[in-house]
């Protein structure tokens, strides 16, 4: 991976059998106020439902691509179940460049009605595909090890737990990545 954000390939609509994900933008924001509105999201990554005004401003500077420096790519997609208009939640990547290469960290979130559906495990699958058309080789995702569902998507889609722990989360890592159909 070449470090410069100007190098961070555009990001593109990813369209799977069981998942739409669409590059995020600030116009998402009015839509993802609802998505994100359940207090249960939050249950296990802190905070509180964000207001449509907090979103606008973290829309913006995720919507930039990159990091003021250049040292990260910020990658985001908002996921729709296909033929939906409903947003069901979001996959994000952070790409920086790592002693062993370039790596991804991913984070999920699908609000409670879209969940159990297989969508999580569709869309992150999505992302780590499309990642490593662009050379990406490691993937890491920091779960709470009482979060059973994201647990479940990470084991899905390939990670494994590993013994490191920040902030009272597991570090998931995905090293040698599997190609699904």
């Amino acid at each position: 991976m070449n470090r410069g954000a100007a190098n961070r390939p555009p990001i593109d609509t990813i369209v799977t059998e069981r998942a739409v994900l669409e590059p995020l933008t600030v116009g998402h924001a009015l839509e993802m106020v609802e998505t994100l509105g359940h207090p249960s999201l939050y249950e296990f990554i802190g905070g509180t439902p964000p207001s449509l005004a907090e979103l606008q401003r973290r829309y913006a500077l995720q919507s930039i691509g990159h990091s003021e420096d250049g040292s990260q790519w910020w990658l985001n997609w908002v996921v729709r179940p296909p033929g939906s208009t409903a947003p069901a939640g979001y996959v994000q990547a952070t790409v920086e460049s790592r002693t062993r290469g370039a790596e991804a960290d991913l984070a999920w979130v699908i609000a409670p009605q879209f969940q159990h559906k297989g969508l999580a495990t569709a869309a992150t699958n999505a992302v780590i595909q499309w990642l490593k058309t662009a050379g990406i080789e490691m993937f890491a995702a920091y779960i709470h090890p009482d979060n059973e569902a994201s647990n479940s998507v990470a084991r899905r889609v390939g990670m494994h737990p590993t013994p490191i722990i920040e902030d009272g989360e597991i570090r998931w890592e995905l090293v040698s990545p599997i190609t699904f159909s």
